[in-house]
Order: structure tokens, then C-alpha cells, then sequence
């Protein structure tokens, strides 16, 4: 995969980035795998905005994905890598015996014909796409898709290039470090898949353009102090001045800009060693 380039024929096309989309391999989606998705544009059931900049874009179906790899011993091949528009990696599609498909993530590597398990076993080669529980992956091996429950299915490590590594193991749990630098504490007996996630280059493409934003859903953002007082704690004044408030809040007087909203007695904070 490699990052594409245009001409610069406009103003917006001049800094524009995209994928070449060489990996895709089947350009329609497996139709039994697909689920409709409701538009809210950031409304809730009185008509409300409740979530700001959501709203328009393209119309998605969603691409039901299995993140539990709940097929244990039952080797699937992949039979595509195809292009998911609800996320930024690539997803792949697996046929197992039974001729039942199913969508993964797909990671760095992963070929058509490719053949990869889920399994509780040791016994299970340590290759990119297999599923194993974290006690029989060893330290330093790069894993995606990691459950924080056993049974769950994968909640963290999901985006485009992202991998998490286990630095040790003690007791019944594995020191994990995160993408975000975050080590923490996941029980042996959860699952993880092996492997970085494909398409690496999504954090360097250059949007380029609003309108490409609004074909996301994505609305645009206003600061603060681009608004006038009655709209924004942070609005007004004359010409180009600062914002006034030596501690910025959001349009509702609530503190922003990197204040902490964790909450101290929140149950997991026993789970992390290393923030």
C-alpha cells in the first residue's frame, strides 16, 4: 500500500493525500454480512443535538466483523481483503469448511489464501492473523483485537496500524503496553490476535479538503473564540483577541482543553500500571 498523490487541477486537490487501495482485492461486500445503519446526525429521540459536528456524509452499510473469533480449532481462509468504510483498517473475508464466511481485521501482511485459526491451545504457530489467549502469546509479540474481558470479544486495538505488545507476565496477568504508551493489566485467559493492523499509512494522509470531511459525516468545528459572547464563555472581544479565561471551558462552562475527566475511584484504575 502506498500513499497517493494528485495533480493539483484545484485549490483543495493541491495538498490532497489518499491510498492507492492496492491491497483491495473484491470491491462489493459480502451481502449477508451487512447490517443498515441508522443516521442520527447527532440527534437524540427529541430531535436534540446532543453530539456537535456529526451529520451528512455517505451513505454506510455496516460490515458485521467478528471480533471473538469464537470458531476455536476451525482453520479459515482468506478468500478477500476488501475496504471498510465504518473504520480505518482494512478488513478481511474468511471462509471456514462449512463454506460460512466471516470479516476480521486484517493485519500487516495477510494475503489472499492466507489460512488462519483461533485457537485455546499452545500448540498454535505464532503467525499474523491466528487468535490465541494472551498466557501462550510470548512477550514482545506485536497483537491487535485484545479483549479486556475474557468471552467478550476484542474492544481495544482496533485502528489502522496500531499493535499492542505484552512486556511480562505475572500471576494471572499480562503487563500490556498499549498504543497510547498505557501498560496495563489484561487477564491471561483473554484473547488477542497476532500482528499490526494494516494500512499503516492512514495517519499520514492529508484530508485536503472540507468537502472530504463532509463526506465522512463530519460537520465543521467553530472555536470559541470565533463566536460572539452570547454563544461561547469564550467569545467576543475586539479584532483578533485571545480568549480571556485562564482556564478554557466548553460552551457549556465545563473545563476543557486537557482537563482530566477520568473519574478517581472509576473501578478499572486498578488495571493500569502506567498511564
Amino acid at each position: 500500500m502506498a500513499i497517493r498523490s494528485y495533480n493539483p487541477t484545484s485549490s483543495g486537490r493541491r495538498w490532497m493525500t489518499g491510498t492507492d487501495f492496492s491491497e483491495i482485492t473484491k470491491k462489493t461486500p459480502e451481502k449477508k454480512l451487512l447490517r443498515p445503519i441508522k443516521r442520527t446526525g447527532g440527534r437524540n429521540c427529541y430531535g436534540r443535538i446532543t453530539t456537535r459536528h456529526v451529520g451528512g456524509g455517505h451513505k454506510r452499510m455496516y460490515r458485521i466483523i467478528d471480533f471473538k473469533r469464537d470458531l476455536f480449532e476451525i482453520p479459515g481462509t482468506v478468500i478477500a481483503i476488501e475496504y471498510d468504510p465504518n473504520r480505518s483498517a482494512r478488513i478481511a473475508l474468511l471462509e471456514y469448511p462449512d463454506k460460512q464466511k466471516r470479516y476480521i481485521l486484517a493485519p500487516l501482511g495477510l494475503k489472499v489464501g492466507d489460512t488462519v485459526i483461533s485457537s485455546n491451545q499452545k500448540e498454535v504457530e505464532i503467525k499474523d492473523g491466528n487468535n490465541l489467549l494472551l498466557r501462550y502469546i510470548p512477550s514482545g509479540t506485536l497483537m491487535h483485537n485484545m479483549e479486556l474481558n475474557k468471552g467478550q470479544g476484542g474492544q481495544i486495538v482496533r485502528s489502522a496500524g496500531t499493535s499492542a505488545q505484552i512486556m511480562a507476565k505475572e500471576g494471572d496477568f499480562a503487563h500490556v503496553r498499549l498504543p497510547s504508551g498505557e501498560v496495563r493489566l489484561i487477564s491471561l485467559d483473554c484473547h488477542a490476535t497476532i500482528g499490526q493492523l494494516g494500512n499503516v499509512e492512514h495517519e499520514a494522509i492529508s484530508v485536503g479538503k472540507a468537502g472530504r470531511s463532509r463526506w465522512l459525516g463530519i460537520r465543521p468545528t467553530v472555536r470559541g473564540l470565533a463566536m460572539n459572547p452570547v454563544d461561547h464563555p469564550h467569545g467576543g472581544g475586539e479584532g483578533k483577541s485571545g480568549q480571556g479565561n485562564p482556564h478554557p471551558v466548553t460552551p457549556w462552562g465545563k473545563p476543557t482543553k486537557g482537563y482530566k475527566t477520568r473519574k478517581p475511584k472509576r473501578y478499572s484504575n486498578k488495571c493500569i500500571l502506567k498511564r
